[in-house]
């Protein structure tokens, strides 16, 4: 955080020279004013400074900027001064919550220290909101994607540096990765969450319908358009747009959507009048997107391509497999109104010896069947092509997951299940990199 800045409030200019230069010799930056409405331009939410304001002003007394500035943002430190020695003036302003109440006159380091305090005490509000956001955030995302993985951490922290921006996104990753997820997450944390999410499948959209279901139609505007119709874009106006599947739209359906990203106005069919679209456009594609694939038209790509996450298949997060598979299997239980069954360490390291060409979306299916008690449909994949030290690496790391799973995380249940010691366990996990952290699953959860 940057130095705290001190707005200074008087309108008698000797003191508030005086006063101004107290502190800037102590080493603060120091902005005076002589009228006290000029210090709401300079405020906000996020301000990460000190107010120090006179009581007896014209316009505006030190009370009413005291309830103006809080009205900005409660934890805002307001220091009051007066020279009227009025008691009952202080106590009011310290129960309406002034940091504190200075009585003229006051040697300069009494001003110093207070505003030295009330300096700390905003950078620890500041600190302890930005640590709340994170942990909500954190909270959300785990609600959303199901991972401790390295890739998951990693795609958690891009997803939350981008939703808090309003920049267009591309999302990269193979079919049943789970792109909508990312692209509802994304939402769901950023300023627009409280307003429409809206995705379109461009792979299953008609395209003979797709201008009226985008764009939205007129009365009269074709045979059977009886009253006029809001598209979705309209529809998604001041939230999200997702395109998904964008690389398999046809290049007459790429360059319409590519003037809406580039305008951000739309035309109902039947009509010539603009109309404004504030939305944020995230799209998705399963196809390379470099320009020898010509999934995606380049123009169209570089619109939509402020940012681009890529989304890890289901086989480079393995260690993600047990606690992904728990999760959908209590899901698929609640859902189908079964009882869950218990998940076994031998179910899980087969179903990680599989490829799973089709990412969660698969192995969503497998927990359903299970749930069922059907056959789960699957043989493990062939192992050829990799060295013996790589599937041994593999099959260690998969049992070992699946057991800490299985164990809730438990250590001592885990290498007793194992048949390891305490150490050897340790230094297993240390090696393949997981962490016990990452498989205890809270009651909640």
């Amino acid at each position: 955080m940057s130095d705290p800045q001190i707005l200074l409030v008087d309108d008698e200019e000797d003191v508030r020279l005086a006063q101004g230069q107290a502190l800037e010799l102590d080493g603060f930056d120091v902005a005076a004013f002589a009228r006290p409405e000029r210090v709401l331009d300079r405020i906000n939410a996020g301000f990460a400074g000190v107010i120090v304001s006179d009581i007896r002003m014209s316009r505006m007394d030190g009370m009413q900027l005291l309830a103006a500035v809080h009205a900005v943002d409660a934890g805002i430190p307001v220091i009051l001064m007066t020279g009227h020695g009025d008691i009952a003036l202080a106590v009011e302003a310290m129960r309406e919550g002034a940091y504190d109440f200075l009585e003229k006159p006051f040697p300069a380091a009494r001003l110093v220290a207070s505003v030295r305090r009330a300096a700390e005490y905003r950078r620890l509000t500041l600190e302890n909101r930005s640590i709340k956001q994170e942990l909500d955030t954190q909270g959300e995302l785990d609600r959303l994607l199901i991972g401790r993985s390295t890739e998951m951490r990693e795609l958690g922290r891009s997803i939350r540096a981008i939703a808090a921006s309003e920049i267009d996104v591309m999302i990269l990753g193979e079919t049943g990765t789970g792109k909508a997820l990312v692209a509802r997450a994304i939402h769901e944390l950023s300023d627009r969450s409280k307003k429409p999410f809206i995705a379109v499948n461009l792979a299953a959209l008609p395209e003979a319908t797709l201008d009226s279901e985008l764009f939205g139609h007129e009365a009269g505007a074709f045979p059977g358009a009886l009253r006029a119709r809001h598209g979705r874009f309209e529809h998604a106006r001041g939230g999200t747009l997702f395109l998904d599947e964008v690389g398999s739209a046809s290049p007459a359906v790429q360059a319409k959507l590519l003037r809406v990203v580039e305008e951000r106005t739309i035309e109902r069919l039947g009509s010539q009048e603009p109309i404004p679209l504030d939305v944020r456009f995230i799209a998705s594609t399963n196809r390379r997107v470099d320009r020898d694939a010509g999934a995606v038209r380049d123009d169209l790509l570089y619109r939509l391509s402020v940012a681009t996450l890529t989304i890890p298949p289901l086989r480079e997060r393995l260690d993600d497999l047990p606690r992904l598979f728990q999760h959908l299997v209590d899901r698929a239980a609640h859902r189908l109104r079964k009882e869950t069954p218990d998940i076994g360490v031998a179910l899980l390291t087969a179903l990680a010896a599989h490829d799973w060409p089709g990412n969660v979306r698969e192995l969503r299916n497998v927990a359903e069947r299970f749930v069922l008690g059907l056959d789960l449909g699957h043989e493990p994949s062939e192992t050829s092509g990799t060295s013996l030290a790589e599937q041994v690496e593999k099959f260690e790391r998969t049992v070992i997951a699946a057991s800490l799973t299985a164990h809730n995380g438990e250590l001592k249940a885990t290498y007793e299940s194992l048949g390891l010691s305490r150490k050897t366990l340790y230094e297993k996990m240390q090696r393949l990199g997981l962490r016990r952290e990452d498989f205890a699953v809270s009651a909640e959860s």
